[in-house]
């Protein structure tokens, strides 16, 4: 592979659409860096500009300004070059419904002009669980089999940087776990890949960064990890037989007596729980059971999209 930091680096990408005397701002100064060998999250509410940034990369859309860097490689200089360097999946199901998987697979790998005795159309087959429907129409196929084929369609070139457009949208639960899998397999081998999704613990599951952009402009961007330190709020139920009286040390956490549980929300970084327990104790509040729950990145992705 080639020696390269970024599998993606745009810097400073605008885009407006024009349509008659109206105007559409998909994106706005965007900048974004996706790290070799990462699986790097997109994400933002319909309309944000993901999109339009992902159709920059495969070239159905022309920015008005910036620069874009697929693998080391500029998309204007080094056009051709550049989109051998990248598979995208698309969100739309669009196959070709008289071609069999096979055949489908078979037509991309010419497109490239892969030679047959190069072509990895069996072995891509097998690893998406497609290779007992390699003979059928597309058109017999599941909605989460077609998902599968398009994820093995941009992989008949060998990217090394795979573009996952809402990859699992219309998929049960089994086989999105299978899916995450799979993604999972295919960035072990070297794969960079970078995802949109509006499922948020898809981004969680997969993801080591995250960008998370609004109205076309990058509104955070960091490790999920650290993403995920921005709220430290943690909520704790405990379960009891009757309802107490509560002390004054608890009303500092805003307690809530409901349905035979206290609910009690409090920052991690300035309290623990034992704390919480010990005036529970001392107060001789008699409790059952404890629950605890942590924010996730829902609750990160609303806070900052309704900020920003």
């Amino acid at each position: 592979m080639s020696d390269y930091i970024y599998s993606i680096e745009a810097k400073e990408v605008n885009k407006t659409f024009k349509k008659k005397i109206n105007k559409t701002v998909a994106l706005n100064n965007f900048n974004i860096q996706i790290k070799k060998g990462s699986i790097h999250g997109l994400l933002g509410p319909n309309g944000a500009g993901k999109s339009t940034f992902i159709n920059i990369l495969g070239g159905l859309v022309k920015k008005d300004s910036g620069d874009v860097n697929i693998c080391g490689l500029n998309i204007d200089t080094e056009t051709k070059k550049s989109k051998f360097k990248i598979g995208i999946v698309p969100q739309e199901l669009n196959i070709d419904p008289f071609f069999t998987p096979y055949e489908l697979l078979e037509l991309q790998a010419g497109l490239y002009g892969i030679k047959k005795s190069n072509r990895k159309t069996e072995e891509i087959l097998n690893n998406v669980g497609l290779i007992d429907q390699k003979n059928s129409y597309a058109r017999t196929l599941s909605g989460g089999m077609r998902r599968r084929l398009l994820v093995a369609k941009a992989l008949v070139h060998s990217p090394e940087m795979l573009i996952l457009d809402e990859p699992t949208a219309g998929v049960d639960v089994d086989l999105r776990q299978s899916l995450w899998n799979y993604i999972k397999e295919i960035n072990k081998l070297g794969t960079t890949i970078c995802l949109t999704t509006h499922y948020l613990e898809e981004a969680e599951e997969l993801c080591d960064s995250i960008t998370i952009i609004n109205r076309g402009i990058v509104i955070k961007d960091d490790t999920k990890n650290n993403l995920l330190k921005l709220i430290s709020n943690k909520t704790v139920l405990f379960q009891i037989e009757s309802e107490p009286l509560l002390p004054d040390e608890l009303k500092n956490f805003n307690p809530k007596i409901e349905d035979g549980y206290i609910k009690i929300t409090y920052d991690k970084n300035c309290n623990s729980l034992k704390e919480i327990i010990d005036i529970f104790n001392k107060n001789k509040i008699l409790f059952q059971e404890i629950n605890t729950y942590e924010s996730d990145l829902e609750d990160i992705f609303l806070k900052l999209v309704k900020n920003s």
